[in-house]
């Protein structure tokens, strides 16, 4: 017996508030059914309808509904009556001989309908030809729902009959019941129906009685679709958005078994294009797309796209349409450039995935032609005052920016000038600025200049480093040397630098203060601060100043190497006695920056000694003539030196990434497909394009592997239980689908078998299996669908219950563990972002390294494989180092940020200690990725 012989099928859900306090019997359902009441009726056929829902037979209940409820002229009540005429058993159970006999000689066991069944059939095609055109549409909705051929054999006539009603709302749905009778029985039933619709649609004028019609021709009788299309043409605009989607639904499918056809149907592909309906035109310019490569096809979809793109307003429709302009970017680059300065414009969405999306768009097509044009609008994007958008996005811009001045010369004034308004407190900006002096020595004078003017607004201490870096390297003429050693000099001011540190100590302790507040929730808590006296800030001290006194060892490194190079390079183009004053004022200030480091208590204080020697050390170029001799070549030359490569080295990275992305690797006994070659029907899997036939012979698309669908089946029972079950998982972002095979393993019928499933996590159960009954040595297919709303690992977990011979069972099953990894995606970020996002997040996961491994390198890339991380730090696998250390990031389905650090030690007897630090903004994914990272130790150390 086929395992469909058992299923049941139900198209709605019922509110459990309807029957809140538990469900009534079947006895007193059937008394509340012979109320006069139609309140009272309402509630009881609900309760049937539940109770039937969840397994229960209730065969009594069948003869109530048809002597007190049928001939009802209660709306409500006659729609709660289709309800339960569609979960109804319809037909009489067979006995366990007759399954038996059945599977012994093959044939499978025909059923046999309820007598009661034949009452029904006449209720039926009363509501059919009913004086009330609702009551006939909504039966015949209902006749949709219907697949039993005896049930409908009797409606037929009536169906037909109302293709000719006066409103057409019935006349809408009788051409849908049409096309569901011809597509289950359309060679017994009703084998005139194509013919039936074409001359129905050829009279109809109602766009909804159109549409359905047409899709009934286009499902069943291809050839009078194509007929009636052919023939109205030009009308296809006036039929509604409906029937224009069948349309293009029709060419694809068209098109994939006859690539000849396509001239047929590119006319009114151009003209749905300027439709006024934003799905019909983006249908359609992909479609286009599709089916031809010509230049003006391709500009028609390229200019479709930019303007859905600007016109609407949903940000998951934007990214859509800028995915699609991505892929046409790949074939036909320069036809989007045309239409570039319209997909810039959607930089005003306040959403930063679109901004970023439409800027990586932007940079892969940017020509000489339109360069300028791009910068002045990334300019103007950049000077606006967006609350909504944070320095992430000025980030972007900026990134943006140096992309344009890097590839072309001619706008790299304008792109630095801009980037120097705004890189008083972003590191990544002053960073692109340092790039650019170094690529365009012909402004470094400006650059400088413009700089120097600046330097008493700059608040990051990271920017500040930069600064300085610059000026100490770049600084090559008497003048701009002249104007930057004073201008530094009067920033950083006299020495000494801790007068600030010893007032403080006499302020006061901080005072520990508790008080109540109310939570978001309405709740109470206790809330205990801190409350000290607000520090007395000097508003009038220069910010270099504020630094320096705020205990920045890492900026005073950075200061007296910047003034030592400054004096360095004066020596060969100033007077001596310039020069001495020079040297005397930096020595001074050197002093006093090692005083400062040795008495202020900082978060840097552990690289005191590193800092100091480097101080040191040019103080000693300064003073001693041999070592000024040896270490002033190397002082100021080989920081730029070192820096133009590491730039070099980045250029080659980032193209040796795109050839990565664009050249992809195919096995050598891989299928290519040969489109002229194959009949009509192997068409049904082709693509639209011939270039699909390229892609795939290149590798461009993938496969899904029967090992990767096998890896993800779990046993939730035993062989020797008697009813054995796996389940099949398969995850797609914020769905969980699980298909769950059940085996009856024993000799009898086992009724009401209902599988019971619960979750434990940020999970939840949206559609539960419904109640079975399984023949001797059968089996069936459930399925169950669970919303996920956070990345946190999670369990799903249940029970079989069943009844069998009168004595009931229960099964519990093996718990299924959902792993962190199927919502994990990698990402990339900024160095900034990183670290404002570490300081940002709360939760810490702190994993120590305990592995097998022996390799630095090798542990490094088992942990970004197991983790589906990507790692943002470069490192030179050459090096012969003993010491490691790495930041990994990833971003969840669910927008959420996971950060690692990686900190590794080889030791003497060369295994590997150390620890793996993850953060996040969330509980869950802390701990959940901190599991996974312990597993894959363990894993690969069993493995070894």
């Amino acid at each position: 017996m086929p395992p469909s012989a058992n299923e049941s099928y139900c198209t709605f859900t019922i509110s459990q508030d309807s029957t809140a306090g538990g469900l009534p019997s079947q006895e007193e359902i059937a008394k509340d059914l012979e109320s006069n009441d139609p309140k009272v009726k309402r509630f009881a056929i609900k309760a049937a309808i539940m109770a039937m829902l969840g397994g229960e037979s209730m065969p009594r209940i069948l003869m109530q509904v048809i002597r007190y409820c049928i001939n009802s002229d209660d709306k409500p009540l006659k729609k709660l009556c289709m309800l339960y005429w569609e979960v109804v058993p319809k037909y009489q159970t067979p006995t366990s001989d007759e399954i038996l006999a059945a599977n012994a000689s093959g044939v499978p066991l025909k059923k046999k309908m309820l007598p009661e069944m034949l009452l029904v059939c006449n209720a039926l095609m009363k509501d059919l030809t009913h004086p009330n055109e609702y009551v006939r549409g909504a039966m015949l909705r209902f006749l949709c729902k219907i697949k039993d051929e005896e049930i409908l054999q009797s409606l037929i006539p009536s169906i037909k009959a109302c293709l000719e009603h006066r409103h057409p709302y019935v006349r809408k749905n009788a051409a849908m019941a049409v096309f569901h009778a011809h597509k289950l029985f359309g060679e017994t039933l009703i084998p005139d129906g194509p013919e039936l619709i074409q001359s129905f649609l050829v009279a109809e004028t109602d766009v909804a009685c159109r549409r359905n019609a047409f899709l009934m021709l286009f499902n069943q009788s291809e050839d009078l679709a194509i007929e009636y299309l052919a023939e109205n043409m030009d009308d296809v605009g006036k039929f509604g958005d409906g029937f224009a989607l069948l349309v293009l639904e029709l060419t694809r499918k068209v098109c994939r078994r006859d690539p000849n056809q396509k001239s047929r149907f590119v006319r009114v592909l151009l003209e749905m294009l300027t439709s006024t309906s934003p799905k019909v035109s983006y249908e359609a310019a992909w479609t286009l797309v599709s089916l031809s490569n010509a230049p003006t096809a391709v500009r028609a979809a390229a200019s479709t796209y930019a303007a859905l793109l600007n016109s609407q307003n949903d940000n998951n429709v934007r990214m859509i349409v800028l995915e699609r302009l991505e892929d046409l970017k790949k074939k036909h680059p320069k036809i989007v450039q045309e239409v570039l300065m319209d997909v810039l414009r959607a930089l005003s969405s306040p959403n930063p995935d679109v901004c970023k999306k439409v800027l990586d768009i932007t940079m892969d097509i940017v020509s000489s032609r339109n360069v300028t044009d791009v910068v002045a609008t990334l300019k103007r994007e950049i000077v606006k005052e967006d609350e909504q958008k944070d320095f992430r996005y000025k980030s972007m811009l900026g990134t943006a920016m140096h992309q344009c001045a890097s590839k072309f010369s001619e706008v790299a004034e304008t792109v630095v000038h801009t980037l120097l308004d705004i890189s008083e407190n972003n590191m990544q900006v002053i960073s692109h600025v340092r790039s650019i002096i170094e690529q365009y020595p012909d402004l470094r004078e400006a650059i400088l200049r413009k700089l120097l003017m600046g330097l008493d607004g700059i608040q990051s201490n990271s920017v500040m480093c930069v600064c300085l870096w610059i000026l100490g390297e770049y600084c090559s003429t008497a003048d701009s040397l002249d104007e930057a050693f004073t201008d530094v000099v009067t920033q950083v001011g006299e020495a000494p630098f801790i007068e600030k540190v010893q007032e403080e100590k006499t302020e006061e302790a901080p005072k520990l203060i508790t008080k109540n507040v109310v939570l978001s929730d309405g709740t109470y808590a206790t809330q205990t601060v801190y409350s000290e006296a607000p520090k007395v800030v000097d508003e009038k001290m220069a910010p270099l100043r504020k630094m320096i006194v705020g205990g920045d060892v890492f900026l005073a490194s950075i200061l007296a190497s910047s003034l030592t190079k400054m004096c360095l390079r004066a020596s060969d183009l100033m007077e001596p006695v310039k020069v001495k004053d020079m040297s005397v004022k930096s020595l001074l200030i050197m002093c006093g920056l090692v005083k400062m480091a040795q008495e202020k208590v900082s978060a840097q204080r552990s690289s005191l000694s590193d800092n100091k020697d480097r101080i040191t050390l040019c103080c000693r170029v300064l003073l001693d003539p041999k070592a000024n001799e040896l270490l002033k070549q190397t002082l100021l030359e080989e920081g730029k030196t070192t820096f133009s490569k590491f730039l070099e080295s980045l250029k080659e990275k980032s193209s040796e990434e795109k050839v990565e992305v664009e050249v992809s690797a195919t096995q050598p006994d891989d299928l290519i497909h040969f489109r002229h070659l194959m009949t009509n029907t192997q068409g049904g899997d082709l693509d639209l394009d011939d270039g699909a036939d390229l892609d795939r012979a290149t590798g461009i698309e993938a496969t899904s592997l029967l090992s990767d669908e096998l890896s993800h089946v779990y046993q939730l029972s035993g062989f020797a239980d008697p009813v054995y079950a796996e389940a099949k998982v398969k995850v797609h972002d914020y769905d969980i689908s699980l298909e769950i095979l059940v085996i009856n393993r024993t000799p009898n019928s086992l009724n009401d078998l209902t599988l019971e499933l619960n979750t434990m996590g940020d999970m939840k159960v949206v559609e539960r299996p419904q109640s079975q009954t399984i023949g001797p040595l059968d089996q069936i297919s459930l399925k169950a669908s669970i919303k996920v709303s956070s990345t946190e690992t999670g369990h799903i977990f249940g029970t079989i219950l069943y009844e069998s011979e009168g004595t009931q069972g229960y099964i519990h099953l093996n718990d299924i563990h959902m792993d962190i990894m199927d919502y994990i995606r990698p990402a990339t970020c900024t160095d900034e972002l990183f670290r404002s996002m570490w300081a940002e997040f709360e939760w810490e996961n702190k994993v120590a390294i305990s592995t097998s491994i022996t390799e630095l390198f090798g542990f490094l890339d088992h942990i970004v494989e197991s983790t589906n991380m990507s790692c943002l730090t470069s490192h030179d696998t050459t090096s012969k180092s003993n010491f490691l250390a790495a930041n990994l990031y990833a971003r969840s389905v669910f927008g959420e940020d996971a950060l690692v650090n990686v900190s590794v030690e080889k030791k003497e007897d060369s295994k590997l200690s150390g620890y793996i630090r993850i953060r996040s903004k969330t509980q869950g994914i802390a701990l959940s990725l901190g599991d996974r990272i312990t597993s894959v130790q363990r894993a690969y150390a069993t493995k070894q």
